[in-house]
């Protein structure tokens, strides 16, 4: 993500990279990046991208293949580790020095370990540009600094060519990292980013690789697309084509929505359906931004928890949740049914201070900000945090025409489903083709999830563990509500990434 929502979005993965990396000969003005798939085992459970980031025989497609211009595209291919990461490799230089990179629509800047990180110990365990060994490297010094929710870097810009699949983009800002503390980058695999957001989330306003891209004409349309392998059992992991989209890779037509907001790729979702129900949430529309550096999907607290509960999955107990729900569901149920403002009806009981927006106006903040709030920094915080998710709950079941104890009942069972924003949420491996469709509508059109789909599989036969793909985010507004349609849902629908036109398109991967 970039600087100004890292802090919020990359602690969301559960997963730790052990890359290994494919390449693949460019075919007839192709340039593709491969991806591996490895199995996951439950002791890799950790982190990534500062905890969060998602990033093989490979079919040869002629350059006529790919929609979207009569120029080259470059491809590149790129490997999947468990279905959560998605990375492949660059080189920067001249001659070129090799790194293996996240390509992150969610963040901007492009950054690697620099030979003079001494004092970092992940810095040690990857791969470092020496500046001294580049013909065409220029030098820039601006400080440079970007934090993650886990994590962070810090360095300073310089300039060189960089090689992306066949193309070789001359003069681009980068940052050379020389701090890396923690341990978020040592346990990963990758080295750096390559941020392929738009420059007003760029750190120090540097100019994003993919606009030099643009501007240099490596690439006849200004439009890049993502293909993410879901299959298990192939070796290829996916493709990151600049230039077009190859319609090898999916189904039908895409359906585009308008970017809203530049910075992230961000457009307007409708509802959130579960079971082919619709929640009401987004029924006037919510934020969402499509970002391939995030492997799970994440919304709201209060969604996410009913996505859980309907599911089957188990979260974290919360006896602050069941207090509220037990201790004032009914006047609650009271002040929905006279049609009281929901965001005010937790003020009106007592448990906000602010009309009934305390628990979400506290700034954009980090997952780990979040639980710290609720559970070492005030009770009243907590307490108008879970009475506003409590609203919610009530409010779509009161839309069912549910007797009152159901819904006291219904709201007390999604106490046991309140995800740990920061842990896993798991379910019963053997109950997954019972689970619900969840579904997202974007564009007027319906995007179901399978459970196969949004349940990831740790280990195999008896001692294998599913692991829900739903994670929780709190962003207020104006920013949020925002969800996050990482590679979960990237990898079930090929996705298009229009700079041209300012928009992102959406179809079923083939």
């Amino acid at each position: 993500m970039g600087n100004k929502l890292n802090v919020v979005v990359l602690c969301l993965c559960l997963w730790t990279l052990l890359f290994s990396l494919v390449s693949c000969a460019p075919n007839e003005g192709l340039r593709r990046i491969g991806l591996k798939k490895n199995k996951l085992e439950p002791k890799n459970l950790l982190g990534s991208k500062g905890c969060e980031s998602s990033w093989s025989s490979i079919r040869n497609y002629a350059s006529k293949n790919i929609l979207g211009g009569a120029g080259e595209a470059d491809v590149v291919a790129l490997k999947n580790y468990l279905d959560a990461q998605y990375y492949g490799e660059i080189s920067i230089g001249t001659p070129p020095q090799t790194f293996t990179v996240i390509f992150d629509t969610g963040s901007s800047n492009t950054w690697v370990p620099s030979v003079k990180c001494y004092f970092s110990l992940a810095c040690l365990v990857h791969a470092k540009y020496k500046s001294s060994q580049s013909s065409t490297y220029k030098p820039n010094g601006t400080h440079a600094a970007i934090q993650y929710g886990t994590g962070a870097v810090s360095g300073f810009f310089s300039y060189d060519n960089v090689k992306v699949g066949d193309v070789v983009v001359k003069d681009v800002e980068f940052i050379e990292a020389t701090r890396e503390p923690g341990l978020t980058f040592v346990a990963a695999k990758f080295d750096g980013l390559l941020g392929l957001g738009f420059q007003e989330i760029s750190v120090g306003n540097a100019v994003p690789i993919w606009y030099k891209m643009v501007k240099q004409g490596l690439v006849k349309d200004p439009v890049f697309s993502f293909w993410l392998n879901r299959n298990p059992n192939e070796e290829q992991g996916g493709e990151l084509v600049f230039g077009g989209v190859d319609p090898a890779h999916f189904k039908g037509e895409h359906t585009y929505v308008p970017v809203t907001r530049k910075g992230y790729w961000q457009f307007a979702m409708g509802d959130v359906l579960i079971d082919g129900k619709p929640t009401g949430y987004c029924a006037n529309d919510c934020s969402a931004i499509a970002d391939s550096g995030t492997s799970l999907l994440a919304g709201p607290t209060t969604v996410i928890t009913m996505i859980n509960q309907a599911i089957g999955a188990s979260g974290v107990y919360s006896q602050e949740c069941r207090t509220v729900v037990d201790q004032y569901g009914h006047s609650i149920l009271q002040l929905l049914v006279a049609e009281a403002q929901p965001k005010k009806v937790c003020s009106q009981i007592g448990l906000c201070t602010f009309d009934g927006t305390q628990g979400i106006s506290m700034g954009i903040q980090s997952v780990v900000e979040q639980t710290d709030r609720i559970s070492s920094g005030g009770h009243q915080d907590a307490t108008c945090f879970v009475c506003e998710m409590a609203v919610v709950w009530m409010q779509n079941q009161l839309k069912q025409n549910q007797t009152e104890e159901r819904i006291i009942n219904y709201a007390d069972s999604l106490c046991d489903k309140m995800p740990n924003p920061l842990g896993q949420s798991s379910v019963d491996c053997a109950k997954i083709s019972s689970m619900p469709k969840v579904s997202f509508t974007i564009g007027g059109k319906k995007f179901d999830l399978a459970p196969e789909e949004y349940i990831l599989k740790v280990g195999e036969g008896a001692a294998a563990q599913c692991i829900s793909g739903f994670t929780a985010l709190d962003v207020p507004p104006p920013r949020g509500p925002l969800w996050i349609p990482g590679d979960i849902f990237m990898g079930r629908y090929h996705t298009v990434f229009d700079y041209g036109k300012l928009r992102v398109g959406f179809a079923e991967a083939a």
